[in-house]
């Protein structure tokens, strides 16, 4: 992504657009509205010279093709801004994500779940869940930044192994443990996005997706406990590794987990006391949460340090994520508007009788585009047509069972997708070969999700 001068400061203008966006959640006023378009047009603007190529030609298309079917529903221009507003929220969330990321760094949780993947371990075979558990535990807070932490760890554990082996396990445990956590985390854009595109309330989707998430899981752990039992670890190896103070980090494991727990249970519990939705009390709780977090442990300087910073940095390089957003508000509402759906009702008319398929063809979808760059989000914009109909026939909750774990298999095998990408130069090799080597786990996953998707219909 190209860098400007003036993108240190767009936190400022972005940040004013996501409060007003909040604030009218509340109001819901048509003119606050028609404002926030106008403002999200301006966003597109600056946004689009920094987004990176792939990201303007997605968003490009979305542009054309929604302008294209705006044309055909006969609409008065001056409505445009009233359309560019729908995805906002998401965008909204999308920039308090780094406040929770924050608050695990400053508490040191990260470091103390690295120390307990390292420890009295005697060959890879019994590493591998350990590793693809806490790989999964980091992610459930810090996203994408678990993954990188977990695999420098892995890289210094592995040191003594060959390089081929030491990127097999890399490239499985760290990346497979890094898309299950995204399964059933209220903090992954995808599980919103899936969500805001079905209307299930998280509280309904979250058991099905635990569920799902630990029979991956073990099904996994089993996998990696029998192909890595045969690499041991050297006597000398063993003991250079560190020694750990086990009160200390069982308190600090504890601590993690409850904090974890208690914000599923926040989330669950306000989104039903004041019935909002699940974007907005997730983005609503994250900054109290992490906040009231930091004075328990007494580390409220440091979270504001790393917090703020942070929150700078991710929020000024949101470009990507704004151009696609935006121009699939105007591709989604505009196709809303038209018959078009009516002719994708007529082909899925032939294969109705045989949801399995249907349900199966979601998430190959995800994964077979994901292969070609495209990202997940992009990819619900682009299956919103066969999503809208589908939703009168068949069991909402499977639909968006698919969605979410068609998109999370995604991360393990995208070629060029962001996680294998930064997996591929830390490790040093071909993407296609990360892509080959997850593909009988992305396989997996779809095999879960339309077992238990349609079991639900």
């Amino acid at each position: 992504m190209k860098q400007y001068p003036l993108s240190r400061y767009l936190y400022i203008f972005y940040s004013f657009v996501f409060l007003i966006q909040t604030i009218n959640v509340f109001i819901d006023s048509e003119t606050i509205k028609y404002i926030l378009g106008i403002l999200a047009i301006l966003m597109l603007i600056v946004s689009f010279p920094m987004a990176s190529r792939l990201f303007k030609i997605l968003g490009g298309s979305f542009l054309i093709i929604g302008g294209y079917l705006f044309i055909t529903t006969g609409q008065s221009f001056h409505v445009i801004p009233s359309l560019l507003t729908s995805n906002l929220s998401l965008l909204t969330l999308l920039a308090m994500l780094p406040w929770m990321n924050s608050i695990v760094r400053s508490g040191r949780f990260d470091r103390n779940l690295n120390l307990l993947m390292k420890v009295n371990v005697a060959d890879l075979g019994k590493l591998y869940p350990r590793s693809s558990l806490t790989t999964h535990i980091l992610a459930a807070f810090l996203n994408l930044s678990a993954a990188t932490i977990s695999q420098d760890v892995l890289k210094s554990t592995l040191a003594p192994f060959s390089k081929e082996i030491r990127n097999s396990f890399i490239t499985t445990a760290s990346l497979r443990g890094y898309s299950l956590a995204l399964l059933w985390s209220p903090l992954e854009i995808m599980v919103a996005v899936s969500i805001f595109a079905t209307g299930v309330d998280y509280v309904t989707l979250l058991p099905w997706l635990i569920f799902m998430a630990v029979i991956a899981y073990l099904l996994d752990a089993l996998f990696g406990r029998i192909y890595y039992k045969k690499y041991t670890f050297e006597q000398v190896s063993i003991n250079k590794q560190p020694k750990i103070n086990r009160k200390e980090l069982v308190k600090k494991m504890i601590q993690f987990i409850i904090a974890l727990i208690l914000f599923l249970i926040l989330v669950i519990l306000l989104g039903n006391l004041f019935h909002l939705n699940f974007t907005l009390i997730v983005t609503m709780i994250i900054f109290p949460f992490a906040f009231i977090w930091s004075l328990l442990m007494k580390r409220r300087r440091s979270f504001w340090i790393i917090g703020w910073n942070n929150w700078k940095t991710k929020t000024n390089t949101m470009q990507n994520f704004i151009v696609l957003f935006i121009s699939l508000s105007l591709f989604s509402t505009s196709l809303g508007d038209t018959s078009f759906l009516e002719v994708i009702q007529k082909p899925l008319s032939f294969v109705s009788d045989y949801p399995m398929l249907i349900l199966f063809l979601i998430q190959f979808i995800f994964v077979f585009l994901s292969m070609f760059g495209i990202h997940p989000i992009a990819t619900v914009g682009i299956l919103t047509g066969i999503i809208t109909p589908l939703l009168e026939v068949m069991n909402p909750v499977s639909i968006a069972l698919v969605l979410i774990t068609g998109s999370v298999a995604t991360f393990t095998v995208g070629t060029y997708g962001l996680l294998v990408t930064l997996t591929a130069m830390g490790t040093e090799q071909s993407p296609f070969r990360i892509t080959l080597k997850n593909m009988p786990f992305a396989i997996c996953m779809w095999i879960i999700g339309t077992l238990v998707a349609y079991f639900l219909l």
